[in-house]
């Protein structure tokens, strides 16, 4: 898979999810294979911990850059809202599934124009999540292309809970 160098994909996630208003993303840490960006200031202040795959399948599918990320919005009461940057739209009404360990989890999945995300319905879901991906060593992401391909996309936990506590203690 080619790869975006860090910084220009945080860019285009920050296009693609975060409100115009905000300034670029600024690089708070690294943590083993995660990284925690935040933008914005005081109320408008929006932080996440973002990931790519350590692999995807299939490999010859074209794809832009493929990301998990976790965000923390508190204007918006929001804690760790997991999301899926797939590098693709999804197909029409196509759930995505997540598992860690033998947990599984259910996505929906919106598309806009030819950018694709997936999102849980509910914050006791998340929590789930978070709590279950804190646990564990991998976790595997499911999505249905808008062509109809399934992808595979595995990603490492480690250094998430790090992360997760930077996010909490730069985005209160």
């Amino acid at each position: 898979m080619t790869r975006l160098p860090l910084h220009a994909a945080v860019l285009v996630i920050a296009v693609l999810l975060l409100q115009p208003a905000y300034a670029e993303p600024t690089a708070i840490g690294s943590f083993k294979t995660w990284s925690v960006y935040a933008s914005g200031s005081g109320k408008d202040r929006v932080c996440y911990a973002l990931a790519q795959p350590k692999s995807n399948t299939p490999k010859t599918v074209k794809r832009d850059p493929i990301f998990f990320l976790i965000s923390t919005w508190p204007k918006r009461n929001v804690l760790n809202e997991p999301s899926v940057v797939p590098g693709y739209p999804y197909k029409d009404g196509a759930k995505a599934g997540v598992q860690v360990g033998s947990d599984k989890f259910e996505f929906f999945t919106k598309n806009d124009g030819t950018n694709g995300g997936a999102w849980m319905d509910s914050a006791a879901d998340e929590k789930r999540l978070i709590d279950a991906m804190q646990r564990g060593q991998t976790m595997i992401i499911t999505g249905t292309s808008a062509r109809g391909t399934l992808t595979r996309d595995e990603y490492s936990l480690a250094g998430i809970s790090a992360a997760l506590d930077k996010v909490k203690a730069t985005c209160k």
